[in-house]
């Protein structure tokens, strides 16, 4: 398969981060889910999220986007303490966007039923939100299918829909929960060229993505942090992680 990221993003310069994630600890009764967390996400970067199941990797994106509530710690966007603010603002007044590892779309809708029913939401004017709408379905070649309901649509189309949702609110912050997830190989890497030409189409947003693939993850991210025992024991570039001994002992392992 054909090269797909020609470059990583290796430090920022006078960029003041997106996000920053100060400290956060979460536990559900008696059991420790994050322990102390803290990472900023930067402009124009693409960052992995990496670790076992129940590392906490999604209760980290539930977190930043507001639907779960930390025991300590803050959330700071745009120098925003956002830490108590509720979702619909967050997404809103300082453009999140979330792909969800299931669903995420009306699986009676179509296709344009979908995108028109979000647009009509975050979009008020008609022309650019029939503009946006139609831009989209044509950049993520979904003209074909357009009038097919999405609970017929493949997996990919489904994948490239509920992205086509997430993009309708032009996100600063874009998260994607198990992207690549029960996808063919072509699927994925299709999935993978669009997320590489998100970064270069624009470069101010974040993207971040959580994921168990870690091959696949590691070959389009700038960043990664890999989760184990409710902590980030480690954290860099996709080289510098694969190398380290404390990421192989508790997750790659040695064969990796």
């Amino acid at each position: 398969m054909a090269l797909i990221k020609k470059f990583r993003i290796k430090k920022f310069k006078n960029k003041a981060p997106l996000a920053q994630i100060e400290k956060i600890s979460l536990s559900y009764e008696k059991r420790q889910i994050l322990d102390n967390i803290s990472f900023n996400l930067n402009p124009g970067e693409i960052v992995g999220l990496l670790g076992p199941n129940g590392a906490g990797k999604s209760t980290i994106f539930n977190i930043i986007i507001g639907l779960v509530k930390p025991n300590f710690g803050k959330i700071f966007i745009e120098n925003t303490d956002v830490t108590n603010f509720p979702i619909y603002l967050r997404s809103r007044k300082f453009k999140i966007g979330y792909v969800p590892q299931y669903g995420g779309y009306f699986h009676d809708l179509t296709l344009l039923e979908n995108l028109k029913a979000v647009g009509e939401i975050i979009i008020k004017d008609e022309r650019e939100r029939f503009s946006k709408i139609h831009n989209l379905i044509t950049k993520f070649d979904l003209d074909n299918v357009q009038e097919i309901k999405a609970k017929f649509l493949s997996g990919g189309q489904k994948r490239k829909l509920v992205i086509c949702m997430a993009l309708l609110g032009d996100p600063k912050i874009l998260l994607c929960d198990e992207i690549f997830a029960a996808l063919d190989v072509l699927t994925i890497h299709m999935l993978k060229e669009i997320l590489v030409n998100l970064q270069h189409e624009k470069p101010n947003m974040c993207i971040i993505i959580c994921e168990h693939q870690a091959r696949e993850l590691l070959s389009i991210v700038d960043r990664a942090l890999v989760l184990s025992n409710c902590k980030i024991i480690a954290e860099g570039s996709p080289n510098s992680l694969v190398k380290d001994k404390v990421a192989k002992e508790k997750y790659f392992g040695n064969y990796f």
